[in-house]
């Protein structure tokens, strides 16, 4: 029996470095998604969202209503892009979610204000996501007790023991309770379609040409294109049974309310599923083998977890996290999703996510399929 020797050890220790300098794809792997998980949670995961578009519907324009509004702008959580005439836009800026908040000052506030008979403001908020809105909705109870003390030390003074000069009334849209399972687990559905068609895709092909399979089915009268979309469809079908999975557990374990149409989001889950799986058979052409695809995949679906606003509130990160969210499928199909179960929204309502969604497949699919085109010739 040889004995255990140090020269034959480190001849082995050089033979993996020498393997891993070769395979480029897999050291990048190793450096690269460390970088990526300290980047995004280092810089772009932000639990206390702030800056949060509001809208503002003020019927009093006197100087407490603008004292007000200076305060909560200064509490840093509210930011006001829009004045809104009417309730009824104010309720399609929630439903399309171009803002998160809605203020309703009343016309009788200052005369309310003076009296010291408390004048309520409305604060309706779009509570699909409880973790976007909470902090924000707590900082507005902590500052009805202080806006107005420079203002009014009569009426204050009186009215402290109440709980401040202004009763702020909170009203959180399509999800009331802010219960948590209305967020999480539709959003489970893009999730768990990212992971599963990227992932199985780019290991199907590349499986294929480790195999040599892939070079016998090309030898029959089979076309290139006849070859991919006869992968690809099986996949589909995969994934539409793993969204009616989603939806019934949704509705029946965890009461999640399905306010939409279905078919609506059965039709739009169809381009969701077809730019997942032009992504894994660009993944497939790009690696030399399955390792390598897994690898890929993950480095595709950590992104698309963290910087979606499945798991962080999307409007907490920096602009930058935000761009690069953006250009990511899921991001768009997770505000489908919401929107369609939660709100009701229709074609017309989230038409400005379906565009991003139609891109992104168009670019996907073109790559794929060229190199793709050329992985085979």
């Amino acid at each position: 029996m040889r004995r255990f020797t140090f020269h034959r050890l480190w001849a082995i220790v050089l033979k993996e470095f020498i393997q891993m300098k070769r395979d480029r794809v897999t050291f990048g792997m190793m450096v690269g998604i460390p970088l990526m998980q300290l980047m995004m949670f280092g810089f772009a995961i932000n639990a206390d969202p702030r800056h949060l578009p509001t809208a503002l519907r003020a019927a009093d324009q006197g100087p407490f209503a603008r004292t007000l509004i200076q305060a909560l702008r200064t509490s840093d959580y509210f930011a006001f892009v829009r004045e809104t005439a009417s309730e009824a836009e104010a309720q399609r800026l929630l439903q399309l979610g171009d803002v998160q908040f809605v203020i309703n000052i009343p016309e009788d506030f200052s005369r309310k204000l003076l009296r010291g008979e408390r004048p309520t403001v409305l604060i309706e908020a779009d509570a699909t996501d409880p973790a976007a809105t909470g902090p924000a909705l707590a900082t507005v109870n902590a500052l009805a007790g202080s806006i107005f003390n420079r203002d009014l030390p009569g009426p204050v003074t009186r009215l402290r023991a109440k709980g401040g000069p202004v009763d702020f009334r909170i009203h959180a849209h399509y999800n009331p309770e802010n219960i948590t399972q209305y967020n999480v687990v539709p959003g489970l559905m893009g999730v768990v379609l990212t992971m599963t068609m990227v992932v199985i895709t780019a290991l199907a092909i590349t499986r294929e040409r480790e195999r040599g399979t892939m070079e016998n089915l090309l030898a029959t009268p089979v076309r290139p294109l006849e070859v991919m979309l006869g992968k690809i469809i099986p996949y589909i079908v995969v994934g539409y049974i793993q969204v009616s999975l989603i939806l019934v557990a949704a509705r029946f374990l965890f009461h999640v309310p399905f306010v939409g149409s279905l078919p609506l989001l059965y039709v739009v889950s169809l381009l969701f599923i077809a730019a997942n799986l032009a992504v894994g058979i660009t993944f497939s052409t790009l690696a030399k083998n399955q390792l390598q695809a897994v690898q890929m995949a993950f480095f595709f679906f950590l992104p698309s977890i963290l910087l979606s606003g499945f798991m962080f509130p999307f409007r907490g990160m920096p602009p930058w996290a935000q761009v690069v969210g953006s250009a990511l499928p899921n991001t768009h199909f997770l505000r489908i999703v919401r929107g369609i179960l939660l709100k009701g929204n229709g074609l017309a309502e989230i038409a400005p996510e379906l565009w991003p969604l139609l891109v992104f497949l168009v670019i996907a699919m073109t790559i794929g399929v060229t190199r793709y085109r050329q992985t085979l010739d």
